[in-house]
């Protein structure tokens, strides 16, 4: 019975330290692009019809957050960052109007090209997500997204 009493007890202290940091702040939860956050795959290739979430994970084409927006290339180990000016719904899905692209350089100190920053849509500063259902989105008219994407399970 003790030993019960000493688990439970550390769990509710584990559970009180870090509820703080379980609950998304009130500005988090009003983001319109909330359903994108997390990691999705496909998009540069056809979308798996079933993945592990350690499969998926392990490289994911586009990941989402409140403020940044990575993206996978054929050519590089590294995501492409894009940190998210604004988001706007439109019905089926998210209009993400990024902060301007300026000259960008990886870690390894080799330019990268404005053009190269977008997802290969008609501006490197924004993109169009549709959402097809609740696990699958699409960037229409993006020709370095030519599939749609599927929301990485979770673990």
């Amino acid at each position: 019975m003790r030993r019960i009493a000493a688990r439970l007890a550390a769990a509710l202290a584990l559970a009180v330290l870090f509820a703080p940091h379980l609950v998304a702040p009130a500005h988090a939860q009003a983001a319109p692009h909330a359903f994108l956050f997390g990691a999705w795959t496909g998009g540069l290739f056809p979308p798996p019809s079933s993945v592990t979430a350690q499969e998926c994970l392990a490289q994911p084409s586009v990941i989402f957050t409140r403020d940044v927006v990575m993206r996978a290339t054929l050519t590089d180990v590294l995501y492409i960052q894009r940190a998210v000016e604004t988001a706007r719904g439109t019905g089926n899905g998210i209009d993400i109007h990024f902060v301007a692209a300026g000259p960008q350089t990886t870690s390894g100190g080799i330019g990268i090209a404005p053009t190269d920053l977008g997802f290969g849509c008609d501006s490197v500063d924004v993109l169009h997500v549709q959402r097809l259902s609740p696990n699958e989105i699409s960037f229409p008219g993006c020709r370095d997204f030519p599939f749609p994407l599927v929301r990485c399970p979770a673990g």
